[in-house]
């Protein structure tokens, strides 16, 4: 059951765009058509991104009246879940919207990672003609040679290199700055575990990436620079987006 749904609704329907964006790419240009699919995809996830950040930014600005619920009714769970909820409810805003609509983008991403990275099954320049849609015709030509430059069938350091610096770009301008460490104040755990994650997602993430994209080939260093790329743009309309809704700018 799931082998059906994700093949008829995520991973089928990017392959075949794939494919199709190769017939269409001057020469068959495997690593053209990867940055023309990522691209798209992005685009039409674009405004759930946009939902998302807007869901957090609102969160974020609560985050003084959620400290003092917490300081309020820290003996009483009950009351302080409530209280939690009742500012919410008066904010209008939904705290599981933001992780709803991130794993909706979810299948996607990861649909369009395969559909680069394995093929149909069948490693590029080879076509899995047995995924393809009746109206999609077979590329007179699969070139696994980017731009007449690189081979993206094999290793490229340089390429993973740039991918791990476009994700250390993208995680800067999307987490928020770390906050100062209080002297004389007890950490709670809470504190010091948000701090170890973010030191993670800042620094240990962007090593990940790049040793990842150079570990298996420049398809998928191509792959993550494009998506690390496109989330950067993303992140910059999103701040627009949230700029102009500030309460500040429309007064």
């Amino acid at each position: 059951m799931f082998s059906t749904v994700w093949h008829a609704l995520f991973f089928d329907p990017i392959y075949n765009l794939l494919i199709f964006i190769l017939n269409h790419v001057p020469g068959g240009d495997l690593g053209v058509a990867i940055i023309v699919l990522t691209v798209l995809i992005k685009l039409v996830l674009l405004p759930l991104s946009l939902r998302a950040a807007k869901t957090q930014y609102a969160m974020r600005t609560l985050e003084p009246e959620l400290a003092v619920i917490n300081e309020k009714y820290k003996t009483d769970a009950q009351q302080r879940g409530k209280a939690t909820m009742d500012l919410y409810r008066t904010a209008g805003v939904n705290p599981f919207a933001s992780f709803l609509l991130q794993i909706i983008q979810l299948p996607f991403i990861f649909a369009l990672y395969f559909a680069v990275s394995r093929g149909g099954g069948i490693p590029f320049p080879d076509i899995n003609t047995a995924l393809l849609y009746s109206f999609i015709p077979l590329p007179d030509a699969v070139t696994m040679v980017f731009i007449g430059l690189i081979n993206i069938a094999a290793k490229n350091w340089p390429l993973a290199v740039l991918a791990g610096l476009a994700q250390f770009v993208h995680t800067k301008l999307s987490l928020p700055p770390l906050p100062p460490r209080a002297e004389g104040k007890e950490q709670s755990f809470k504190d010091d575990f948000a701090r170890s994650m973010q030191v993670q997602m800042r620094y240990i993430m962007p090593v990940l990436i790049g040793y990842i994209a150079y570990r298996f080939s420049a398809t998928i260093a191509l792959y993550f620079l494009i998506s690390s790329i496109t989330a950067i743009l993303q992140e910059m309309v999103v701040r627009r987006h949230l700029h102009r809704d500030s309460p500040a700018q429309k007064d």
